[in-house]
């Protein structure tokens, strides 16, 4: 009889170390990208370089990326609301040269993408594929010849606003917060022709952070797929960043993706109350960091930073991160989702993802939940690429 057991636990070893070889094998196989990552403007706010070793200090750093099995990461070209005319699209090109310089400091890890050609040999090299996304229509400073040269330098998709609108797109922090704009909400005609410039130059428009009137007179507008860089849903939860399902089906008509955001606070609904009692807690701190920088962004990434154990009691699992995935599947399909993690973007993310280094226990809990191989590889790169390839085209 022991040795019956003795057999049934060898057994059983064997199959749980043949499925971790299986879903190690499938995501070293397939082309992974990501499609959001902050790292450049928090490498400058902590006066780090990404060919560093920052473990512990930042999600994601180069050998760590080539460890997680990321291929290809979309490299967010961000400020926030306290850059506008005159200093936002100069603060762009800043990060774009960190980019630059990192790529030429390490020729044999990393190259620059501009094209699905360079993609594919970024892929065949086992070369870090570097793209740039612009996060925020601010940078371009109200100005068509500002989005031209974003794009000559690399960018390949535009966020239309990140939390603060435009004089010519609302974003969704306004629109929800009902905030008098002084011109109505959605894209105006600058708005349109900035649209229909960005499809005519291959620039994929970005609709995570726009307001519900700016994304349908996006979709109306675009005669390309569209991209959510970095987004979750709001039948999950609630929250004004996430998307509808009325918008989701939307994008599965458009041919476009949706990419799912990490932070805690759009993939749990439970997360924003929680965090913000620990705000709460230390909110005289919080007013020291304000007078440092107006950011309240700036300011709650530097709370949790500090009190990582705190916030970390109250994270969500990766399993709840996939049901936002499942939810946009049954709605559109598999053909319409992918990773947009917004890793050093965010303060919070699912238990299990602490770092780029975890994203092959993605691969495994699609497995679990009866993804086929070829519908992973859809999600982990093969939609963005089709999308990327959309928009290249004349």
């Amino acid at each position: 009889m022991q040795n019956k057991w003795l057999l049934c636990a060898l057994l059983l070893s064997v199959s749980a170390v043949a499925d971790a070889q299986a879903y190690l094998k499938l995501h070293k196989k397939a082309v992974l990208i990501d499609t959001h990552n902050d790292f450049i403007s928090t490498g400058i706010e902590k006066g780090k370089s990404f060919d560093q070793d920052l473990k512990g200090i930042t999600h994601s750093d180069l050998n760590r990326m080539k460890q997680g099995g990321i291929d290809v990461q979309v490299f967010s070209i961000f400020c926030d609301e306290n850059y506008g005319m005159g200093t936002a699209y100069a603060f762009a090109n800043r990060e774009i040269d960190t980019l630059y310089n990192t790529i030429a400091r390490n020729p044999g890890k990393m190259m620059l993408v501009r094209t699905p050609a360079e993609l594919k040999t970024a892929v065949n090299t086992g070369k870090l594929g570097s793209m740039i996304g612009v996060e925020g229509g601010h940078m371009i400073e109200d100005n068509l010849d500002f989005l031209n040269k974003l794009y000559e330098r690399g960018a390949r998709y535009m966020t239309l606003t990140w939390n603060n609108s435009t004089s010519w797109a609302s974003s969704a922090a306004d629109e929800r917060a009902g905030k008098d704009l002084g011109h109505p909400y959605g894209l105006n005609a600058l708005g349109e022709k900035i649209v229909q410039r960005m499809n005519e130059l291959g620039m994929i428009v970005d609709i995570s952070h726009v307001g519900e009137k700016t994304f349908y007179d996006a979709l109306r507008i675009t005669t390309k797929p569209v991209i959510a860089s970095h987004s979750c849903t709001y039948a999950l939860c609630p929250v004004p960043r996430n998307l509808t399902d009325d918008q989701i089906r939307l994008i599965g008509k458009n041919g476009g993706v949706i990419h799912l955001n990490f932070y805690s606070g759009f993939v749990d609904s439970s997360f924003r109350e929680k965090n913000n009692a620990f705000i709460r807690k230390h909110q005289a701190e919080k007013e020291e960091l304000l007078k440092q920088n107006p950011s309240d962004f700036y300011a709650n990434l530097k709370l949790h930073e500090k009190y990582k154990d705190e916030i970390d009691n109250v994270r969500p699992s990766l399993s709840l991160l996939i049901d936002h995935l499942d939810h946009i599947v049954k709605l559109i399909g598999t053909d319409h989702v992918g990773i947009g993690s917004d890793f050093d973007g965010i303060n919070s993310s699912p238990r299990e993802l602490n770092d780029v280094t975890d994203m092959p226990l993605i691969t495994e809990e699609l497995l679990k939940r009866g993804y086929s191989q070829k519908d992973i590889r859809k999600i982990l790169g093969g939609n963005f690429v089709r999308v990327f390839k959309a928009n290249q085209s004349k």
